[in-house]
C-alpha cells in the first residue's frame, strides 16, 4: 500500500522588501532554500501547526493570514508525496538572529533574500518568487519532483 500523502504548511514573510527563507537540511548538506514551516500534526489547526513551526525554525512568532500557493512535490523512487500550503504571514514579535537555533535540529540557516536575489538562489518551489512578490490570488503548482 502506497504511503500516505504528508500534509505540511509553509508561511511567506515578506519584510522590508524580502522573503524570509530558511535551509532545512542537516549539516547544511544542500544549498536549496525554502519557506519556513513544517509537517501538520494531527489534532491541531493549520495556523496553529504554521505558528509552531515557523517559531521553531526561527524563533519568530508570527500571525497568519490568507492561502496563497498550494505546492505539491513526490520522489517516486521513495513513493513519497507532500502537499505543502502556503499563507501569508507577518512577524508579531522576536527578531531574526545569526545565534538562533532550531531546537529540531533541522534548519541550519536563514536568510532574507530580495526578489532579485532569489534568481541566482535555488529555492523550491519555483513559483515561490512569484507568489511573495507578484501574484495577488492563490495559486496552484502542480506536482513537481523532489529536489535535493
Amino acid at each position: 500500500m502506497p504511503a500516505a500523502v504528508r500534509l505540511a504548511v509553509r508561511a511567506v514573510i515578506v519584510t522590508d522588501g524580502r522573503l524570509l527563507l530558511v535551509n532545512a537540511w542537516p549539516g547544511a548538506q544542500s544549498d536549496l532554500w525554502c519557506a519556513p514551516g513544517g509537517g501538520v500534526e494531527r489534532g491541531t489547526s493549520l495556523h496553529e501547526n504554521l505558528m509552531r513551526e515557523v517559531t521553531e525554525e526561527t524563533g519568530l512568532t508570527i500571525a497568519v493570514g490568507a492561502p496563497c500557493l498550494v505546492n505539491e512535490f513526490h520522489d517516486p523512487t521513495r513513493g513519497f508525496h507532500q502537499v505543502d500550503l502556503y499563507f501569508r504571514a507577518t512577524i508579531t514579535s522576536g527578531t531574526l538572529s545569526p545565534d538562533w537555533r532550531d531546537p529540531m535540529g533541522v534548519v541550519n540557516r536563514w536568510r532574507l533574500a530580495a526578489r532579485a536575489e532569489m534568481a541566482g538562489l535555488r529555492v523550491k518551489p519555483d513559483s515561490l518568487a512569484e507568489v511573495a512578490f507578484g501574484a495577488d490570488g492563490p495559486l496552484y503548482d502542480p506536482l513537481e519532483l523532489i529536489v535535493r
